[in-house]
């Protein structure tokens, strides 16, 4: 009889979630990934006034994603494999300006990323 595996759990990250120092605050590990692009969304950026936050990315402004349109140019950044619990505390690490949502890569791979909440 096999055992049940957990679905593949994919985190799409444009900004500081790439940086080695931030992943190893948050994950306990630097995450290794593959390069990628997210389509149909324009990139802002947004203060950081959380203490937290700051002194884990040591940045004022981060950027962020809003909604564009069909001829948006493609948003590069990197696809991580990860666990649940390595979710959850992207979860935590993100302030209020964002939330977490599905998006199809232009790889085909389904991922979770962090756009404007």
């Amino acid at each position: 009889m096999s055992v049940a595996t957990e679905a593949t759990i994919y985190l799409f990250s444009y900004g500081t979630l790439q940086d080695k120092a931030v992943q190893i605050a948050n994950f306990g590990r630097e995450l290794s990934g593959s390069a990628d692009a997210m389509l149909g969304y324009d990139q802002h950026w947004v203060e950081i006034t959380d203490p937290e936050v700051l002194a884990t990315s040591g940045k004022t402004h981060h950027p962020i994603l809003r909604p564009g349109s069909a001829d948006s140019a493609p948003i590069a950044g990197m696809v991580f494999q990860i666990t649940p619990q390595e979710l959850a505390a992207a979860d935590s690490y993100e302030v209020s300006d964002y939330k977490r949502v599905s998006v199809s890569l232009a790889s085909g791979i389904e991922a979770w990323v962090y756009v404007s909440a």
